[in-house]
């Protein structure tokens, strides 16, 4: 059978496994550096964020950056309080409040992305321009693949 040939292969011709190893190494680069700034992860891209859209709602932010609303809502005080972020009531909704970034968020987040670029640059340079551009188009194909499977294995099976 073919899944008996799958579970027979060695674990690192697994596309899977090879996909979570680059994000894996990708995330503990990020966070190693991000660390020596007081951020994390979730706060850096909060940063990116808010610099390339302006101001959104931390449900907004929840989506852009696949966490919780709950998490989102803990994130935005903690960056308030170092005053990386201000927020504000809506003008359309009350109940809604808006965060935008601050001056000292801005010269962070600029400082931050001096030394995550680096990677970026390095990654960059490690390929061709004809391989960099066949890999970002790989990788967003299989980006769809696993988004259409998540939605297969999130409906539930008819009986």
């Amino acid at each position: 059978m073919e899944w008996e040939r799958v579970v027979e292969a060695p674990i690192e011709n697994d596309l899977c496994t090879r996909i979570r190893r680059s994000e894996q190494a990708l995330m503990t680069h990020h966070e190693a550096v991000l660390r020596g700034y007081g951020l994390t992860m979730t706060q850096y891209t909060v940063l990116m964020i808010l610099s390339r859209e302006g101001g959104m709602s931390g449900a907004q932010l929840a989506r852009s950056c696949g966490v919780t609303q709950q998490s989102m809502s803990s994130v935005l005080t903690n960056m308030e309080n170092k005053e990386l972020i201000h927020r504000e009531t809506s003008p359309v909704h009350a109940k809604v409040q808006i965060a935008t970034l601050t001056d000292e968020g801005q010269a962070l987040l600029d400082r931050a992305f001096q030394e995550v670029v680096i990677l970026e640059r390095a990654l960059t340079d490690a390929f061709t321009p004809s391989e960099h551009a066949s890999l970002c188009a790989l990788l967003e194909r299989a980006t769809a693949v696993l988004i259409q499977q998540t939605r297969h294995a999130t409906v539930p099976p008819t009986a």
